[in-house]
Protein backbone atom coordinates (compact mmCIF):
# COMPACT_ATOMS: atom_id res chain seq x y z
CA UNK A 1 0.00 0.00 0.00
CA UNK A 2 1.19 3.49 -0.80
CA UNK A 3 -0.22 6.84 0.37
CA UNK A 4 0.82 10.18 -1.08
CA UNK A 5 -0.35 13.78 -0.73
CA UNK A 6 -0.54 16.52 -3.35
CA UNK A 7 -0.75 20.03 -1.87
CA UNK A 8 -3.17 21.95 -4.09
CA UNK A 9 -2.79 25.18 -2.06
CA UNK A 10 -2.52 26.20 1.61
CA UNK A 11 -6.09 25.09 2.33
CA UNK A 12 -6.64 22.15 -0.03
CA UNK A 13 -4.89 18.86 -0.68
CA UNK A 14 -5.53 15.53 -2.41
CA UNK A 15 -4.49 12.26 -0.78
CA UNK A 16 -4.04 9.22 -3.02
CA UNK A 17 -4.23 5.73 -1.53
CA UNK A 18 -2.90 2.90 -3.74
CA UNK A 19 -3.96 -0.60 -2.69
CA UNK A 20 -2.34 -3.67 -4.24
CA UNK A 21 -3.63 -7.24 -4.34
CA UNK A 22 -1.21 -8.38 -1.62
CA UNK A 23 -2.72 -5.81 0.77
CA UNK A 24 -6.13 -7.50 0.86
CA UNK A 25 -5.97 -10.94 -0.76
CA UNK A 26 -5.08 -12.92 2.38
CA UNK A 27 -7.96 -11.41 4.36
CA UNK A 28 -10.45 -11.88 1.51
CA UNK A 29 -9.39 -15.52 1.02
CA UNK A 30 -9.78 -16.24 4.74
CA UNK A 31 -13.32 -14.79 4.81
CA UNK A 32 -14.31 -16.77 1.70
CA UNK A 33 -12.93 -19.97 3.27
CA UNK A 34 -15.13 -19.33 6.30
CA UNK A 35 -18.10 -18.76 3.98
CA UNK A 36 -17.34 -22.05 2.27
CA UNK A 37 -17.32 -23.95 5.58
CA UNK A 38 -20.75 -22.61 6.56
CA UNK A 39 -22.47 -22.09 3.18
CA UNK A 40 -25.78 -23.88 2.60
CA UNK A 41 -26.20 -24.20 -1.14
CA UNK A 42 -28.67 -26.75 -2.61
CA UNK A 43 -26.90 -29.72 -4.21
CA UNK A 44 -23.78 -29.50 -2.06
CA UNK A 45 -22.93 -30.84 1.35
CA UNK A 46 -22.08 -28.23 3.98
CA UNK A 47 -18.36 -27.48 3.77
CA UNK A 48 -18.00 -29.03 0.30
CA UNK A 49 -19.21 -26.15 -1.86
CA UNK A 50 -16.66 -25.51 -4.67
CA UNK A 51 -14.57 -22.40 -3.95
CA UNK A 52 -15.27 -21.15 -7.45
CA UNK A 53 -18.99 -21.04 -6.70
CA UNK A 54 -18.38 -19.28 -3.35
CA UNK A 55 -16.23 -16.66 -5.06
CA UNK A 56 -18.82 -16.16 -7.78
CA UNK A 57 -21.59 -15.64 -5.22
CA UNK A 58 -19.77 -13.70 -2.47
CA UNK A 59 -16.37 -12.70 -3.82
CA UNK A 60 -17.08 -9.19 -5.05
CA UNK A 61 -19.05 -8.15 -1.95
CA UNK A 62 -16.30 -9.43 0.36
CA UNK A 63 -13.62 -7.73 -1.76
CA UNK A 64 -15.39 -4.37 -1.74
CA UNK A 65 -16.03 -4.56 2.00
CA UNK A 66 -12.45 -5.46 2.90
CA UNK A 67 -10.88 -2.91 0.58
CA UNK A 68 -13.12 -0.18 2.04
CA UNK A 69 -12.15 -1.17 5.60
CA UNK A 70 -8.49 -1.20 4.65
CA UNK A 71 -8.86 2.15 2.92
CA UNK A 72 -10.53 3.90 5.90
CA UNK A 73 -8.05 2.51 8.42
CA UNK A 74 -5.08 3.54 6.28
CA UNK A 75 -6.48 7.02 5.63
CA UNK A 76 -7.25 7.69 9.32
CA UNK A 77 -3.80 6.45 10.35
CA UNK A 78 -2.13 8.63 7.73
CA UNK A 79 -3.98 11.78 8.83
CA UNK A 80 -3.02 11.09 12.45
CA UNK A 81 0.65 10.32 11.75
CA UNK A 82 1.07 13.30 9.43
CA UNK A 83 -0.75 15.53 11.96
CA UNK A 84 -2.98 16.98 9.27
CA UNK A 85 -5.55 19.37 10.74
CA UNK A 86 -8.51 18.78 8.44
CA UNK A 87 -11.93 20.43 8.37
CA UNK A 88 -14.91 18.17 7.95
CA UNK A 89 -13.97 14.72 6.58
CA UNK A 90 -11.99 13.59 3.53
CA UNK A 91 -14.21 13.52 0.46
CA UNK A 92 -13.69 10.72 -2.08
CA UNK A 93 -13.18 12.01 -5.61
CA UNK A 94 -15.40 10.54 -8.28
CA UNK A 95 -13.54 8.18 -10.60
CA UNK A 96 -14.88 7.40 -14.04
CA UNK A 97 -14.66 3.83 -15.28
CA UNK A 98 -13.61 2.47 -11.88
CA UNK A 99 -13.28 -1.31 -12.21
CA UNK A 100 -13.42 -3.75 -9.31
CA UNK A 101 -12.35 -6.55 -11.66
CA UNK A 102 -8.74 -5.33 -11.59
CA UNK A 103 -6.40 -6.40 -8.79
CA UNK A 104 -4.86 -3.04 -7.88
CA UNK A 105 -6.85 0.06 -6.93
CA UNK A 106 -6.20 3.75 -6.54
CA UNK A 107 -8.45 6.09 -4.52
CA UNK A 108 -8.27 9.87 -4.24
CA UNK A 109 -9.62 12.02 -1.40
CA UNK A 110 -10.00 15.78 -1.21
CA UNK A 111 -8.97 17.41 2.05
CA UNK A 112 -9.94 20.80 3.42
CA UNK A 113 -7.12 22.00 5.66
CA UNK A 114 -7.42 24.26 8.70
CA UNK A 115 -5.76 27.64 8.16
CA UNK A 116 -2.71 28.92 10.04
CA UNK A 117 -3.35 32.11 12.02
CA UNK A 118 -2.56 34.00 15.21
CA UNK A 119 -5.14 35.17 17.75
CA UNK A 120 -4.74 38.70 19.08
CA UNK A 121 -6.67 39.36 22.26
CA UNK A 122 -5.13 42.77 22.72
CA UNK A 123 -5.87 45.78 20.58
CA UNK A 124 -6.17 49.52 20.58
CA UNK A 125 -9.71 49.43 21.91
CA UNK A 126 -10.34 47.84 25.32
CA UNK A 127 -13.30 45.49 25.81
CA UNK A 128 -15.80 46.58 28.46
CA UNK A 129 -16.15 44.28 31.45
CA UNK A 130 -19.23 45.33 33.37
CA UNK A 131 -19.38 45.24 37.15
CA UNK A 132 -23.08 45.23 38.03
CA UNK A 133 -23.85 46.73 41.42
CA UNK A 134 -27.05 46.72 43.47
CA UNK A 135 -28.05 50.35 44.06
CA UNK A 136 -30.07 51.69 46.98
CA UNK A 137 -33.36 51.53 45.05
CA UNK A 138 -32.88 47.84 44.23
CA UNK A 139 -31.95 47.02 47.83
CA UNK A 140 -34.99 48.89 49.20
CA UNK A 141 -37.29 47.08 46.72
CA UNK A 142 -35.86 43.72 47.76
CA UNK A 143 -36.26 44.66 51.41
CA UNK A 144 -39.92 45.47 50.82
CA UNK A 145 -40.40 42.21 48.89
CA UNK A 146 -39.02 40.27 51.87
CA UNK A 147 -41.31 42.14 54.26
CA UNK A 148 -44.31 41.32 52.05
CA UNK A 149 -43.31 37.68 51.73
CA UNK A 150 -43.06 37.23 55.51
CA UNK A 151 -45.91 39.59 56.35
CA UNK A 152 -49.61 38.77 56.61
CA UNK A 153 -52.82 39.63 54.79
CA UNK A 154 -55.36 41.77 56.64
CA UNK A 155 -58.97 41.90 55.25
CA UNK A 156 -60.43 45.30 54.33
CA UNK A 157 -63.77 46.70 53.17
CA UNK A 158 -62.35 49.32 50.79
CA UNK A 159 -59.21 48.96 48.67
CA UNK A 160 -56.27 51.34 48.48
CA UNK A 161 -53.73 51.49 45.68
CA UNK A 162 -51.20 49.12 47.29
CA UNK A 163 -53.76 46.47 48.28
CA UNK A 164 -54.58 43.04 46.86
CA UNK A 165 -58.01 42.41 45.36
CA UNK A 166 -59.15 38.83 44.70
CA UNK A 167 -61.97 38.02 42.34
CA UNK A 168 -63.08 36.30 39.14
CA UNK A 169 -62.51 37.52 35.57
CA UNK A 170 -65.23 36.49 33.09
CA UNK A 171 -65.75 36.83 29.34
CA UNK A 172 -68.19 34.28 27.94
CA UNK A 173 -67.30 34.78 24.28
CA UNK A 174 -63.60 34.00 24.90
CA UNK A 175 -64.52 31.36 27.52
CA UNK A 176 -62.59 33.20 30.20
CA UNK A 177 -63.53 32.34 33.78
CA UNK A 178 -60.58 32.63 36.10
CA UNK A 179 -60.12 33.46 39.75
CA UNK A 180 -57.07 35.61 40.41
CA UNK A 181 -55.55 38.06 42.88
CA UNK A 182 -54.74 41.49 41.47
CA UNK A 183 -51.95 43.65 42.87
CA UNK A 184 -53.33 47.15 42.44
CA UNK A 185 -49.78 48.52 42.09
CA UNK A 186 -49.66 46.72 38.72
CA UNK A 187 -52.90 48.23 37.37
CA UNK A 188 -52.21 50.71 34.56
CA UNK A 189 -54.01 54.04 34.28
CA UNK A 190 -56.01 56.10 36.78
CA UNK A 191 -59.38 55.18 35.19
CA UNK A 192 -58.81 51.46 35.71
CA UNK A 193 -57.39 51.91 39.20
CA UNK A 194 -60.37 54.05 40.28
CA UNK A 195 -62.76 51.23 39.37
CA UNK A 196 -60.98 48.90 41.80
CA UNK A 197 -60.73 51.55 44.53
CA UNK A 198 -64.49 52.19 44.45
CA UNK A 199 -65.48 48.51 44.53
CA UNK A 200 -66.46 46.49 47.59
CA UNK A 201 -66.67 42.73 48.16
CA UNK A 202 -69.46 41.33 45.95
CA UNK A 203 -69.30 44.20 43.43
CA UNK A 204 -68.76 43.53 39.74
CA UNK A 205 -66.77 45.96 37.61
CA UNK A 206 -66.23 46.05 33.85
CA UNK A 207 -62.72 46.44 32.49
CA UNK A 208 -61.00 46.68 29.11
CA UNK A 209 -58.10 44.23 28.76
CA UNK A 210 -56.05 46.53 26.52
CA UNK A 211 -53.73 48.57 28.74
CA UNK A 212 -55.11 47.06 31.94
CA UNK A 213 -51.76 46.04 33.43
CA UNK A 214 -48.27 47.53 33.38
CA UNK A 215 -46.98 44.20 32.00
CA UNK A 216 -48.64 41.71 29.61
CA UNK A 217 -47.49 38.84 31.84
CA UNK A 218 -49.89 40.08 34.52
CA UNK A 219 -52.75 39.84 31.98
CA UNK A 220 -51.68 36.29 31.05
CA UNK A 221 -51.80 35.22 34.71
CA UNK A 222 -55.03 37.07 35.51
CA UNK A 223 -57.03 35.60 32.60
CA UNK A 224 -55.15 32.27 32.28
CA UNK A 225 -54.49 32.76 28.57
CA UNK A 226 -51.37 32.15 26.52
CA UNK A 227 -48.93 34.76 25.30
CA UNK A 228 -50.27 34.79 21.74
CA UNK A 229 -53.81 35.37 22.99
CA UNK A 230 -52.67 38.18 25.30
CA UNK A 231 -50.91 40.06 22.51
CA UNK A 232 -53.09 43.04 21.53
CA UNK A 233 -56.13 41.49 23.28
CA UNK A 234 -58.83 44.17 23.39
CA UNK A 235 -62.04 42.86 24.95
CA UNK A 236 -64.30 43.64 27.91
CA UNK A 237 -64.15 41.44 30.99
CA UNK A 238 -66.17 41.52 34.17
CA UNK A 239 -64.42 41.22 37.52
CA UNK A 240 -66.40 40.21 40.60
CA UNK A 241 -64.63 41.12 43.84
CA UNK A 242 -64.45 38.30 46.41
CA UNK A 243 -61.78 39.63 48.79
CA UNK A 244 -59.86 42.81 49.57
CA UNK A 245 -56.67 42.53 51.60
CA UNK A 246 -53.82 44.77 52.58
CA UNK A 247 -50.35 43.35 52.88
CA UNK A 248 -49.12 44.04 56.39
CA UNK A 249 -45.33 44.13 56.20
CA UNK A 250 -43.23 41.98 58.50
CA UNK A 251 -41.20 43.86 61.11
CA UNK A 252 -37.49 44.14 60.42
CA UNK A 253 -36.55 42.45 63.68
CA UNK A 254 -34.30 39.64 64.90
CA UNK A 255 -37.07 37.06 64.41
CA UNK A 256 -37.21 37.89 60.68
CA UNK A 257 -33.40 38.00 60.38
CA UNK A 258 -33.14 34.52 61.92
CA UNK A 259 -35.84 33.14 59.59
CA UNK A 260 -33.93 34.44 56.58
CA UNK A 261 -30.33 33.45 57.38
CA UNK A 262 -30.28 31.42 60.58
CA UNK A 263 -29.82 32.42 64.23
CA UNK A 264 -27.48 35.35 64.80
CA UNK A 265 -26.09 35.62 61.25
CA UNK A 266 -27.79 38.99 60.66
CA UNK A 267 -28.37 41.30 63.65
CA UNK A 268 -29.42 44.66 62.15
CA UNK A 269 -31.14 46.26 59.18
CA UNK A 270 -27.74 47.53 58.06
CA UNK A 271 -26.41 43.96 58.03
CA UNK A 272 -29.50 42.79 56.12
CA UNK A 273 -29.07 45.45 53.43
CA UNK A 274 -25.41 44.52 53.09
CA UNK A 275 -26.36 40.85 52.69
CA UNK A 276 -29.04 41.67 50.10
CA UNK A 277 -26.47 43.71 48.17
CA UNK A 278 -23.86 40.92 48.38
CA UNK A 279 -26.29 38.20 47.22
CA UNK A 280 -27.66 40.31 44.36
CA UNK A 281 -24.20 41.18 43.07
CA UNK A 282 -23.14 37.50 43.19
CA UNK A 283 -26.07 36.70 40.89
CA UNK A 284 -25.09 39.55 38.56
CA UNK A 285 -21.58 38.11 38.07
CA UNK A 286 -22.88 35.31 35.83
CA UNK A 287 -24.65 37.80 33.54
CA UNK A 288 -21.62 40.07 33.47
CA UNK A 289 -19.30 37.16 32.64
CA UNK A 290 -21.59 35.88 29.88
CA UNK A 291 -21.65 39.35 28.34
CA UNK A 292 -17.83 39.46 28.50
CA UNK A 293 -17.59 36.08 26.73
CA UNK A 294 -19.94 37.36 24.02
CA UNK A 295 -17.95 40.58 23.62
CA UNK A 296 -14.61 38.75 23.38
CA UNK A 297 -16.09 36.31 20.87
CA UNK A 298 -17.12 39.21 18.64
CA UNK A 299 -13.77 40.93 19.18
CA UNK A 300 -11.71 37.89 18.19
CA UNK A 301 -13.90 37.24 15.16
CA UNK A 302 -13.45 40.83 13.98
CA UNK A 303 -9.70 40.90 14.61
CA UNK A 304 -8.61 37.40 13.57
CA UNK A 305 -8.54 37.10 9.79
CA UNK A 306 -7.94 33.89 7.87
CA UNK A 307 -9.18 32.14 4.75
CA UNK A 308 -11.21 28.94 4.72
CA UNK A 309 -11.47 26.23 2.03
CA UNK A 310 -14.92 27.51 1.09
CA UNK A 311 -15.48 25.39 -2.01
CA UNK A 312 -14.46 22.20 -0.19
CA UNK A 313 -16.68 22.97 2.80
CA UNK A 314 -19.70 23.65 0.62
CA UNK A 315 -19.07 20.38 -1.19
CA UNK A 316 -18.70 18.61 2.16
CA UNK A 317 -22.03 20.05 3.36
CA UNK A 318 -23.71 18.69 0.23
CA UNK A 319 -22.14 15.27 0.72
CA UNK A 320 -22.97 14.88 4.41
CA UNK A 321 -26.40 16.51 4.70
CA UNK A 322 -29.35 14.45 5.89
CA UNK A 323 -31.27 15.56 2.80
CA UNK A 324 -29.90 16.11 -0.72
CA UNK A 325 -28.91 19.77 -1.21
CA UNK A 326 -28.43 21.86 -4.31
CA UNK A 327 -25.29 23.96 -4.72
CA UNK A 328 -27.22 27.09 -3.73
CA UNK A 329 -28.68 25.39 -0.64
CA UNK A 330 -25.23 24.18 0.41
CA UNK A 331 -23.90 27.71 -0.05
CA UNK A 332 -26.67 29.08 2.16
CA UNK A 333 -25.94 26.46 4.84
CA UNK A 334 -22.26 27.31 4.74
CA UNK A 335 -22.94 31.03 5.13
CA UNK A 336 -25.13 30.31 8.17
CA UNK A 337 -22.44 28.22 9.84
CA UNK A 338 -19.29 30.09 8.79
CA UNK A 339 -19.17 32.41 11.82
CA UNK A 340 -19.55 29.48 14.23
CA UNK A 341 -16.84 27.51 12.41
CA UNK A 342 -14.46 30.46 12.55
CA UNK A 343 -14.93 30.85 16.29
CA UNK A 344 -14.50 27.10 16.86
CA UNK A 345 -11.11 27.33 15.15
CA UNK A 346 -10.14 30.44 17.14
CA UNK A 347 -11.25 28.91 20.43
CA UNK A 348 -9.50 25.62 19.62
CA UNK A 349 -6.24 27.46 18.93
CA UNK A 350 -6.48 29.43 22.19
CA UNK A 351 -7.08 26.18 24.09
CA UNK A 352 -4.19 24.33 22.41
CA UNK A 353 -1.67 27.18 22.45
CA UNK A 354 -2.27 27.84 26.15
CA UNK A 355 -2.75 24.24 27.28
CA UNK A 356 -6.23 24.90 28.68
CA UNK A 357 -7.10 21.24 29.09
CA UNK A 358 -9.69 19.79 31.46
CA UNK A 359 -8.27 17.00 33.63
CA UNK A 360 -10.36 14.30 35.27
CA UNK A 361 -9.45 15.57 38.75
CA UNK A 362 -10.59 19.08 37.83
CA UNK A 363 -13.83 17.65 36.44
CA UNK A 364 -14.43 15.64 39.62
CA UNK A 365 -13.80 18.71 41.82
CA UNK A 366 -16.12 20.74 39.59
CA UNK A 367 -18.85 18.09 39.96
CA UNK A 368 -18.43 18.03 43.73
CA UNK A 369 -18.75 21.83 43.93
CA UNK A 370 -21.98 21.65 41.93
CA UNK A 371 -23.30 18.91 44.22
CA UNK A 372 -22.43 20.93 47.36
CA UNK A 373 -24.24 23.94 45.92
CA UNK A 374 -27.37 21.89 45.21
CA UNK A 375 -27.29 20.25 48.65
CA UNK A 376 -26.93 23.65 50.34
CA UNK A 377 -30.22 24.72 48.75
CA UNK A 378 -31.89 21.97 50.80
CA UNK A 379 -30.13 22.91 54.03
CA UNK A 380 -27.33 20.31 53.80
CA UNK A 381 -24.35 22.59 54.30
CA UNK A 382 -21.72 20.09 55.49
CA UNK A 383 -21.93 16.88 53.42
CA UNK A 384 -19.33 14.18 54.12
CA UNK A 385 -16.51 13.76 51.60
CA UNK A 386 -17.41 10.11 50.94
CA UNK A 387 -20.98 11.09 50.08
CA UNK A 388 -19.70 13.74 47.63
CA UNK A 389 -17.28 11.24 46.08
CA UNK A 390 -20.03 8.64 45.59
CA UNK A 391 -22.48 11.10 44.00
CA UNK A 392 -19.74 12.55 41.77
CA UNK A 393 -18.75 9.04 40.63
CA UNK A 394 -22.35 8.28 39.62
CA UNK A 395 -22.64 11.57 37.70
CA UNK A 396 -19.31 11.06 35.92
CA UNK A 397 -20.36 7.59 34.77
CA UNK A 398 -22.88 9.33 32.48
CA UNK A 399 -21.11 10.44 29.29
CA UNK A 400 -23.68 13.12 28.55
CA UNK A 401 -23.10 14.67 31.97
CA UNK A 402 -19.32 14.45 31.50
CA UNK A 403 -19.62 16.26 28.17
CA UNK A 404 -21.91 18.96 29.60
CA UNK A 405 -19.73 19.63 32.66
CA UNK A 406 -16.52 19.54 30.59
CA UNK A 407 -17.95 22.27 28.38
CA UNK A 408 -18.94 24.33 31.45
CA UNK A 409 -15.49 23.94 32.99
CA UNK A 410 -13.70 24.79 29.74
CA UNK A 411 -15.89 27.86 29.37
CA UNK A 412 -14.82 28.93 32.87
CA UNK A 413 -11.16 28.34 32.02
CA UNK A 414 -11.48 30.42 28.86
CA UNK A 415 -13.21 33.19 30.80
CA UNK A 416 -10.39 33.28 33.38
CA UNK A 417 -7.83 33.30 30.58
CA UNK A 418 -9.56 36.22 28.87
CA UNK A 419 -9.75 38.18 32.13
CA UNK A 420 -5.99 37.78 32.57
CA UNK A 421 -4.90 38.33 28.97
CA UNK A 422 -7.44 40.46 27.09
CA UNK A 423 -7.35 44.24 27.18
CA UNK A 424 -10.30 45.06 29.42
CA UNK A 425 -11.78 48.14 31.02
CA UNK A 426 -14.10 47.78 34.02
CA UNK A 427 -17.32 49.76 34.02
CA UNK A 428 -19.52 49.90 37.10
CA UNK A 429 -23.26 50.02 36.34
CA UNK A 430 -26.61 49.27 37.93
CA UNK A 431 -28.60 46.33 36.59
CA UNK A 432 -30.97 48.63 34.67
CA UNK A 433 -28.02 50.47 33.12
CA UNK A 434 -26.46 47.13 32.16
CA UNK A 435 -29.65 46.00 30.40
CA UNK A 436 -29.92 49.31 28.51
CA UNK A 437 -26.30 49.27 27.35
CA UNK A 438 -25.95 45.62 26.46
CA UNK A 439 -29.38 44.74 25.08
CA UNK A 440 -30.54 48.20 23.95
Amino acid sequence: MNISKEQVDDLNAVVTVDIAKEDYSEKVDKILMDYRKNANIPGFRKGHVPMGLVKKQYGKAVLVDEVNKLLQDALNKYLTEEKLDVLGNPLPKEQENFDWETENYSFEFELGLAPKFEVKLGGKKAITHYKIVANDEMIENQLKTIQKQYGKLVPKDVAEKEDLVAGTFVNEEKEINNTATVELEKIKGKKNLDKFLKAKVGDTITLKTKGLFTDDHNLINALKINQDEAHDLDIEVSFTVSEINTQELADLDQELFDKLYGPGVITSVTDLKAKIKEDAEKQFVQQSDQQLLNAITEHTLENTNFELPVEFLQKWIRATGEQPLTEDEAKDEYEKSEKGLRYQLIEGKIINDNNLQVTFEELKDFAKDLIKGQMAQFGQNSPEEKELEDIAARILSNQDEVKRMSEQLMSQKLLNFYKENAKLKTKEVTFDEFIKEVYK
